[in-house]
C-alpha cells in the first residue's frame, strides 16, 4: 500500500491479544457513515494538543500509535469529513480507540 510521499507509515489491524512488550500502544479504527473509512491521515496529539506524531490508516481504517502514558487525542483528517476521540492511557497495554469522521 502507498502511502502517498507522506511519510505516515500504513497500517494494518492491531489484534486484541498483541503482545506490547511493555509499551503503551494507542490503536484503533476511523469509521464513518458507510463503515470503515480507508487512508484516513491519524494524527497524534498530547494532553496539552501538541502533535506527536501521524500515521495513515489502513484500507479497512487500521491505525496503531507507540506512546508514552498519558492522556492523548487521535484525530482523523479524510476527505469525508474529520473526527477526534480522547485516550487515557494509564500504563503499558493496548489502549483502544474509535474514530468516527463525518
Amino acid at each position: 500500500m502507498s502511502n502517498d510521499g507522506c511519510g505516515a507509515p500504513a497500517q494494518s489491524a492491531t489484534p486484541a491479544d498483541l503482545d506490547t512488550q511493555g509499551q503503551v500502544v494507542v490503536a484503533g479504527k476511523v469509521t464513518g457513515g458507510d463503515g470503515p473509512v480507508g487512508g484516513a491521515y491519524v494524527r497524534l496529539l498530547n494532553g496539552d494538543g501538541e502533535f506527536a506524531g501521524e500515521v495513515q490508516a489502513s484500507a479497512e481504517g487500521d491505525f496503531r500509535f507507540y506512546a508514552a502514558p498519558g492522556s492523548w487525542t487521535v484525530r482523523a483528517l479524510h476527505k469525508s469529513g474529520n473526527g477526534e476521540a480522547s485516550v487515557t492511557a494509564e500504563g503499558p497495554g493496548l489502549h483502544q480507540v474509535a474514530i468516527s469522521v463525518a
